[in-house]
């Protein structure tokens, strides 16, 4: 049997800093979003056109990074797609138009794309079913962190500046990772090894699209993390607008829905000693599909944000167990082309989140408008549910021999 090889704890938190990179380039600049629409002489929802962008974006760079880290090596696309984010970051502080807003944003988020497509993949590389399954929850737990207090950070970097110095931030972060990933993922005994295989990057694609098996779980976890990105999207109109909020007050609300992520994480690590990944994953999305149902009827009823709150938080908590146990089951299909895989994903995820944010802007702004949205994507999670259940997929494969 294949012998796991224990992953060192600075590992860990190394690739649960980068992971934390695009939670930053979405969040830190929310509080900052009335700033930047009144000097660019746009409405709000302009500047949220931005996250679409991104997100699009992002996928497309996990599309072609994913492939070239199967065929250069993931730490070769991973240091470029760095330090391709970070020159874009700091041109993003002479912007003067929301053109340049949104053009600077594609630049960035190509950049995040091929470093984030690296992460699942050098986790592939070296461990399988519940140990990957409990080393994504790890890497989670880190990357959590980034989206709580994403918020805090660019209230706290406004006190000093205006908008400029978010992205500014979002640069110097990124540069600052090199030496961590050089000290830690790339030195010594346990680095991981270096993965390069053969082949075009249209026949990796056409290898990972005939797994059958596989692809429901892209599905699943774009689904799962639509609603969230929906959220995101209209999280500074349902809180600061809607509610009536506070730059500070609105830090501490977004907070409370990762506060229930790392425990929904925890949890998953705990139960992983007893239940394969996939069956916690089917749990996970029952939840998820409360919560959604739970957010349609208050914001049907016009309730307070002492509902509202709840609601959300229940329904983005899941994302702590899902995300992990979806990953592993997924990447337990391609020990050859984690790499491509992953790409996949990722692409699917992020290009029809923000796919699906774009479109939202075309909806009514209300609360209830949103929750609608945010509560289709849990009931197309519960779809996947289903067809899991149907194939009597386990989710817990043996590691392979060598």
């Amino acid at each position: 049997m294949h012998r796991e090889t224990p992953v060192p704890l600075s590992m860990v938190f190394a690739l649960g800093f980068t992971m934390m990179l695009g939670p930053f380039a979405i969040d830190t600049y929310l509080p900052a979003f009335p700033l930047l629409a009144e000097s660019l002489g746009v409405e709000i929802h302009a500047i949220a056109l931005s996250i679409s962008v991104y997100m699009a974006s992002f996928a497309v760079g996990q599309l072609v990074g994913g492939a070239l880290s199967d065929h250069f090596g993931r730490r070769r696309i991973l240091v470029i797609g760095l330090l391709a984010f970070s020159a874009s970051s700091l041109l993003l502080t002479t912007i003067d138009t929301l053109a340049g807003l949104l053009t600077g944003r594609v630049l960035q988020a190509f950049g995040a794309g091929w470093a984030a497509v690296s992460i699942p993949a050098l986790v592939r590389d070296r461990v399988h079913g519940r140990q990957a399954a409990k080393l994504f929850s790890m890497i989670g737990l880190v990357a959590i962190v980034a989206p709580a207090i994403a918020p805090s950070i660019g209230s706290l970097l406004l006190q000093f500046g205006s908008w400029e110095i978010v992205f500014a931030f979002l640069g110097l972060y990124a540069l600052a990772l090199q030496p961590l990933l050089a000290v830690t993922v790339f030195r010594g005994p346990q680095r991981p090894r270096e993965v390069s295989t053969p082949g075009s990057m249209l026949r990796r694609y056409r290898e990972v699209l005939r797994n059958h098996q596989a692809l429901p779980f892209i599905g699943w976890q774009t689904s799962a993390f639509a609603g969230l990105i929906v959220f995101v999207t209209y999280a500074s109109y349902i809180y600061q607008m809607h509610y009536g909020a506070s730059e500070q007050v609105f830090a501490l609300l977004f907070a409370c829905n990762i506060v229930s992520m790392f425990a929904f994480n925890l949890g998953n690590r705990f139960l992983l000693n007893w239940f394969a990944p996939l069956r916690i994953l089917q749990g996970a999305t029952v939840i998820q599909l409360l919560g959604a149902v739970f957010l349609v009827a208050v914001a049907a009823s016009n309730g307070p944000l002492e509902w509202f709150l709840p609601a959300m938080m229940l329904y983005a908590g899941t994302l702590g167990a899902i995300s992990p146990n979806n990953q592993a089951c997924y990447l337990e299909h391609f020990p050859q082309h984690s790499g491509t895989a992953a790409a996949l994903m990722g692409t699917t995820q992020f290009g029809i989140g923000g796919i699906l944010s774009g479109l939202t802007t075309l909806l009514p702004h209300t609360l209830l408008s949103v929750s609608l949205c945010i509560a289709a994507c849990g009931f197309a999670g519960g779809i996947f549910l289903l067809w899991s259940l149907r194939n009597g997929q386990q989710g817990d494969p043996e590691p392979p021999t060598v």
